[in-house]
């Protein structure tokens, strides 16, 4: 009965006695319990002793036995098979547990393999400048590296519209393939003067290899912002608000409002694909109110920090020869008479006064507006440049002070780049302008290509941010004055 019932439980975890383990005899037992290649592991997966617990009640007849003298020193032939079976449960065991860490060890390994592939992957663009004909038509490795972080942020925070943690997957994703193409600037160094003091005591100057100082500088500025990004998605775990999708909250629709007292306040039609933040109709509580203005307080000067670091990489690229080639040959065309003859005439220069004027109504005509006063600006500047381009230099430095500042076409320069400042203080959420895309297009340097895509991309994500977090305090304000108007 016992070696049938062993056979049963053999049977159900796939394990295939061996000949001699049919035998009753008990040496024969022990052995194939020893035999086995995953003996010694089934002790280290063990659980506790209370696993063998059915096996106690003989061992207490034996104890019961052994309180009485033994007439034969040889041990009892039933205690042999009981420890022979206990040591196969156990081996059986141990070969669970060992199928386990090899599916785990297989899983692991296939994670590895589509990393690699992933890796290869990546390398293979690196190096064919995203041309897969090989036809070396590719684009240069800065643009590549400057998409390839474009692309990546599109692919784990593109359908990330709400308030709430990331899903692991896109976490590891994001950490894992941004630290693989930030590894570039590992290896972007710039030599410097050192001193070396030998044993003699002289000493030496040499040369040593160092992070370049834009790198050493920003670079870990803006990893230190990825983080404090993720950190506050991870901190909307639990939320007292909700949100529904803008297609299920329509004038005709009553179906996101069916069976609950909760109200859903409407956006406007400018954020239409964007899902619809709800509160309760008490609205959120003043814990959860002061959380989300910290984290908008947060997010903002994140984004702040980012869009400085940008604008200080993109005004140490080169201008490229195809901007200035297509430069407009008349500022005055380029920005129209009314604002030509404002920022000429006018003897102290208002750019705010001028934008007032202007009543800009919409983030294009902005836009608009800034690629014309840039363009005008290095207009003027290149003929007031080409003025002194037959005179001497010393003549030219004589009268920098005086005939330059006196020049109608630095005059004009200066109050453009005054008036473009403001526009891009009064609108920072505006898209890059035709210089900016056209310096990212031409670029060559790899570390400013990855330090001006880094840096985009948080300063876009932080922005998503304070805007996701004004919905839902907006939601909240207005939830909160609808219950204040209720009549008593």
């Amino acid at each position: 009965m016992d070696n049938s019932s062993n056979f049963d439980e053999n049977s159900d975890v796939g394990y295939q006695p061996s000949p001699s383990s049919v035998d009753h005899n008990d040496h024969s037992i022990t052995e194939t319990a020893g035999y086995s290649p995953f003996s010694g592991d089934s002790f280290a997966y063990c659980r506790s002793n209370s696993e063998a617990s059915n096996f106690s009640e003989p061992i207490d007849d034996n104890s019961y036995y052994a309180s009485e003298p033994s007439p034969s020193p040889s041990p009892s032939p039933w205690t042999a098979v009981k420890h022979g079976a206990t040591q196969a449960t156990l081996s059986r065991l141990g070969m669970k547990q060992h199928r386990n860490s090899l599916d785990d060890k297989l899983d692991d390994l296939d994670l590895l393999g589509s990393e690699l592939e992933l890796m290869k992957e990546r390398f293979a663009k690196l190096l064919l400048g995203e041309d897969m004909s090989g036809g070396g038509k590719g684009v240069c490795t800065a643009v590549t590296i400057s998409n390839s972080i474009t692309n990546l942020y599109a692919t784990v925070f593109g359908q990330n519209l709400k308030l709430e943690p990331l899903k692991p997957e896109k976490k590891a994703m994001w950490r894992r393939e941004m630290n693989c193409l930030l590894s570039v600037c590992d290896y972007i160094v710039e030599f410097a003067p050192t001193a070396q003091y030998l044993e003699d005591g002289t000493i030496v100057e040499m040369m040593t290899s160092r992070s370049r100082s834009d790198i050493y500088i920003n670079l870990p500025a803006l990893q230190k912002l990825d983080t404090m990004l993720i950190e506050i998605f991870d901190s909307f775990q639990e939320t007292e608000f909700w949100y529904v999708d803008q297609g299920s909250i329509s004038g005709n629709s009553t179906r996101s409002r069916a069976g609950s007292f909760r109200r859903i306040v409407q956006r406007k039609d400018e954020k239409w694909w964007l899902p619809v933040p709800c509160v309760n109709p008490g609205g959120l509580s003043d814990k959860s109110r002061k959380h989300l203005i910290e984290k908008r307080d947060c997010a903002n000067q994140i984004h702040k920090a980012a869009m400085a670091i940008n604008s200080s990489v993109l005004a140490e690229m080169d201008i490229p020869e195809t901007y200035m080639t297509n430069l407009p040959k008349s500022g005055r065309a380029s920005l129209g008479d009314a604002i030509y003859r404002y920022m000429y005439s006018a003897e102290k220069f208002s750019p705010d006064h001028l934008l007032d004027s202007l009543k800009i109504s919409s983030e294009h005509e902005a836009l608009e507006l800034t690629d014309k006063v840039e363009s005008s600006m290095y207009t003027w500047r290149r003929k007031a440049c080409l003025n002194h381009s037959k005179t001497s230099w010393n003549k030219v430095k004589e009268l920098m002070a005086d005939t330059d500042r006196s020049d109608k076409n630095y005059i004009l320069a200066e109050r453009a780049e005054t008036l473009l400042f403001c526009l891009k203080q009064r609108y920072p959420e505006l898209s890059q302008t035709s210089l900016d895309t056209c310096k990212i297009q031409y670029n060559r340097d790899v570390g400013k290509a990855i330090l001006e895509s880094y840096s985009r991309v948080l300063e876009g994500l932080a922005f998503n941010i304070v805007a996701w977090i004004e919905d839902v305090l907006h939601a909240d304000k207005s939830m909160r004055n609808q219950n204040v108007q209720k009549p008593q």
